[in-house]
């Protein structure tokens, strides 16, 4: 394991994905839309937890490694390769998710060959890279802590001091499964979502970003990507993994919603758009006040 590693510095754009969990079918397409979006693996960047929920957790993880994408270590990732009793995923003891949990860590742990817990073992906690000026740093959780959930309505408490604490002008987090960006005296935090599950919001599509050096900024493009949903479920279903899950995948809707905080848990079930934010330079906010 690395704490952190920069991975250079870039002037063309680059994609943000969260959470594979497993979900090979959801993940192919992802590789599909940056090849149509010219965007190679070396500027891609997976926020971790590559396997979890989902039917596919071997052939996910071969994916993405065998395509070169850096990915930083989350909390699934680093259970898995340590060979933990649990994903420490930070489910209330006894919550349905914390239950349901029980049975595809234990099958994701029986199916993962030895190598491919060995590299999880390798991912780095941290990435920072370098993006038209601004240095971003990818964190699973938080800066401290894996497993802690950042929500837009939470994220405006954490952002100063995580960007203080790595030295960055934004961070580019997972772990929460909800794609948001908030803009706090300048410093970002920015969730791409995920792309193994839908994000709450009634439709079966998943989330990923882009984020795209422009005029005066950087412009972050939150992404909707459409799968082939049913094939991912049947699978869950076809191997007796939890069948919530599987509702999930095509409801769009999770078995549970207790990790939200009260201003997510009130807006699921809301589709969310696809839609676009802007990140103005440092000189272009002292311009305009």
């Amino acid at each position: 394991m690395t704490e952190c590693v920069h991975i250079g510095s870039f002037d063309e754009p680059i994609m943000v994905f969260g959470g594979p969990y497993g979900n090979l079918e959801a993940t192919a397409a992802l590789l599909a839309a940056a090849q149509r979006a010219r965007i190679p693996p070396t500027r891609m960047l997976c926020t971790g937890d590559l396997v979890a929920y989902c039917a596919d957790p071997q052939a996910t993880v071969d994916m993405i490694r065998g395509a070169g994408i850096t990915v930083i270590m989350g909390n699934c990732d680093e259970s898995l390769g340590q060979g933990a009793a649990d994903c420490d995923c930070g489910f209330a003891k006894g919550s349905t998710c914390d239950i349901l949990a029980v049975q595809w860590f234990a099958y994701a742990s029986r199916v993962l060959d030895a190598d491919a817990k060995a590299w999880m073992r390798t991912l780095p906690r941290q990435v920072a890279l370098t993006l038209a000026g601004r240095r971003l740093v990818a964190v699973h959780g938080n800066a401290n802590q894996i497993n802690r959930f950042v929500f837009a309505s939470t994220a405006s408490a954490e952002t100063l001091e995580a960007c203080a604490h790595l030295d960055a002008d934004g961070i580019l987090g997972g772990h929460a499964g909800l794609p948001f960006t908030e803009i706090t005296q300048d410093c970002l935090w920015h969730n791409a979502g995920v792309i193994g599950v839908p994000a709450n919001d009634a439709t079966p599509r998943v989330w990923y970003s882009i984020l795209r050096p422009v005029d005066g900024g950087i412009a972050i493009e939150h992404c909707a990507l459409e799968y082939d949903h049913q094939a991912a479920a049947a699978k869950l279903v076809a191997r007796g993994l939890p069948r919530p899950y599987a509702e999930a995948l095509v409801s769009g809707m999770w078995p549970a919603d207790d990790i939200l905080p009260d201003t997510e848990r009130h807006r699921g079930g809301q589709p969310l758009a696809t839609h676009r934010v802007f990140w103005p330079h440092p000189e272009r906010v002292r311009a305009s006040t």
